[in-house]
């Protein structure tokens, strides 16, 4: 945790050199435009719980509400941004200064993600009020994301890339307030509490940072117009006390209008992310513009497969001694689900819902882990 702040005070602190030329930090650096400040384009609000499925253990619940930004236009100012924002684009670009540079490509188009949410694992006995050593421990996080998505088309190429960087911060343990989130749910909906969290993790300061890059054909305006069908591919590094892991992934999307992003994923650091969108705003226009949003559907299967070194619900406290269970090093993981957006008062509304499928995740586990996930998300 020390050498990690240390990091982070040297990159928003060390001599403006280090950041490279893309940054201007003169002392009085010229009036920021609209397009080089922070405004904010739509949300996503989603809810995953394995009661969905019938179950209610492993991964419980997930709750995450997601802030995206318009775009930022032409080269990037922090100093017109935030200062908690700004100093982390100036981290970024101390630590892959190569993510500012288009490096030859088009330019690109940016914008932010902010994301705040919790997350909760239990066992499966929940009448047991002692330590059961061969299930997983009582564990929640709760935590906020920061994420920059770049959006770059490679001049003559038939893709485009979305890059993500996402730094993670939260707290693990009583902290987090997961089992007084759970028992609100369960006094709700009657169902009976879970009796161990005195044995959860303990409290731990948590990070993470999340580099992500997906790739897909290159299309033109807010969606795929008429019936067709596309895939996405991913690959990740996530590095941190949250989980430490590298995976990859497939994404096949079919259906009648589908929007020109990267997909559907379930919650995790580095995926809850809404791309770039330069035509967002054309919904509004009239006459309507042929690269407008405009309704659609359409059915989605995700497959992934997942390296893991460090995983807090399952390996508990990094920095303390605490419960933990055999972890497996190989996590494979489906979704499979549908997605729908219309077009509500000259507004974007997009539902998306899933079922996901994970293998066993740690030796003493009885078989893979199932949860629904559903995502409400809203374009101002």
């Amino acid at each position: 945790m020390q050498c990690a702040t240390l990091l982070i005070a040297c990159a928003l602190f060390s001599p403006i050199s280090a950041f490279g030329s893309d940054f201007s930090l003169s002392a009085d650096p010229p009036s920021c435009s609209p397009e080089h400040s922070l405004r904010w384009r739509g949300g996503t609000l989603r809810l995953e719980n394995d009661l969905f499925t019938g179950s209610d253990r492993n991964y419980t619940n997930g709750v995450a509400l997601t802030a995206v930004s318009r775009d930022l236009q032409g080269e990037l100012r922090p100093e017109c941004l935030p200062q908690p924002i700004g100093l982390y684009a100036r981290f970024i670009g101390w630590a892959d200064p190569g993510f500012w540079r288009d490096t030859g490509d088009q330019p690109a188009s940016q914008n932010l993600v902010v994301r705040f949410g919790q997350s909760m694992y239990t066992p499966e006995d929940k009448t047991r009020t002692d330590l059961i050593p061969d299930d997983r421990p009582y564990a929640g996080l709760l935590y906020l994301g920061l994420a920059w998505n770049r959006r770059i088309h490679p001049q003559a190429a038939s893709y485009e890339m979305l890059e993500v960087r996402e730094l993670t911060l939260g707290v693990i343990g009583p902290w987090s307030l997961a089992e007084q989130s759970q028992d609100l749910v369960h006094r709700a909906r009657g169902i009976e509490r879970f009796r161990g969290w005195d044995n959860q993790l303990h409290n731990e300061l948590a990070f993470q940072m999340a580099m992500e890059r997906k790739f897909k054909p290159y299309t033109e305006g807010a969606v795929r117009p008429g019936w067709g069908s596309d895939v996405i591919g991913s690959y990740a590094l996530r590095v941190g006390n949250i989980e430490t892991a590298a995976s990859t992934g497939v994404e096949f999307r079919a259906g009648w209008n589908i929007p020109n992003d990267f997909g559907s994923y379930p919650i995790r650091p580095g995926a809850e992310n809404r791309p770039p969108s330069g035509v967002a705003d054309l919904r509004t226009t009239t006459p309507q513009s042929v690269l407008a949003p405009k309704p659609g559907a359409h059915v989605f299967l995700n497959l992934e497969g997942k390296a893991v070194a460090w995983d807090f619900s399952l390996d508990g406290n990094m920095f303390r001694h605490s419960h933990h269970v055999s972890r497996r090093p190989w996590v494979a993981q489906a979704a499979l689900g549908i997605s729908s957006q219309w077009i509500v008062a000259g507004r974007g509304v997009r539902l998306a819902v899933m079922r996901g499928w994970r293998t066993r995740e740690f030796d003493q586990q009885a078989g893979h882990h199932a949860f629904g996930s559903i995502a409400l998300s809203l374009e101002f």
